[in-house]
């Protein structure tokens, strides 16, 4: 049996099991319970209906966050040639053009967060694959992180400005951070909102009534807090 420490023990005490709270009730008091000594994330856990072994009931989309992730975001381009040029113009942390760079990847001597390629370099990072998936960081067309060379700007703006993607896991479930617990609380309503509202955009042709079985907000280290469903479905992103 997992034993859980004095100050986890304190916040999940302040959580009522039974209760279904509101995103925005919920993202306060993830705030106020949070007791670690760093700046912990805030991450949302979606239970699904859907089946992952069926085709037609995949879900895998990005999303912008307006108040992004309270991080600096590392982006590594894979271009060559012109494509090389604009990722760097357009501000891409490293670029691998060459097969020493392409060997200093496979090597792990490169820390980056995400992964862009042009089409005509996916042979090359097919190659890294054992590297690269494993750490959720291959880049995947589905993923907005496969474009042309004209699109590079953008997809790099995106990727530091806070675009994060979401996924059916092989367990039919969604987990997806949407900030840090130092955000002011509208800031993480944001963000829950704009997650929630391209979730909702990415149901697929397989799914049946409403997709979303049961959807939890935690910090790290720190209790879940169940949210109602259907008022976590409702949101939209405005303006």
């Amino acid at each position: 049996m997992a034993k859980y420490g004095k100050n986890y023990l304190a916040a999940k005490a302040k959580v009522d099991p039974e209760k279904l709270y509101s995103p925005r009730e919920a993202l306060e008091l993830a705030k106020e319970i949070s007791s670690t000594k760093f700046d912990s994330s805030v991450e949302v856990h979606i239970r699904t209906t859907l089946d992952p072994r069926q085709a037609d009931q995949q879900v895998r989309d990005v999303v912008v966050l307006p108040h992004g992730l309270g991080k600096t975001v590392r982006v590594l381009v894979f271009a060559q040639g012109e494509g090389a040029a604009a990722a760097r113009e357009a501000g891409a942390d490293m670029v691998a053009d060459d097969d020493e760079t392409l060997k200093q990847v496979e090597g792990g001597s490169m820390n980056f967060d995400v992964a862009i390629a042009t089409p005509d370099m996916m042979g090359k990072v097919g190659r890294l694959g054992r590297v690269l998936g494993p750490r959720g960081l291959m880049p995947n067309p589905k993923a907005g992180t496969v474009v042309g060379p004209d699109d590079l700007g953008r997809a790099i703006t995106e990727a530091k400005a806070g675009r994060v993607e979401f996924r059916l896991d092989k367990t039919a479930n969604m987990h997806v951070i949407i900030g840090k617990v130092s955000f002011e609380a509208d800031k993480l309503f944001d963000n829950f909102a704009a997650l929630m509202d391209a979730i909702r955009k990415a149901k697929p042709a397989g799914a049946k009534g409403s997709y979303l079985r049961r959807i939890t907000i935690a910090t790290t280290m720190g209790p879940g807090i169940k949210i109602e469903p259907n008022e976590a479905q409702a949101l939209e992103v405005t303006g």
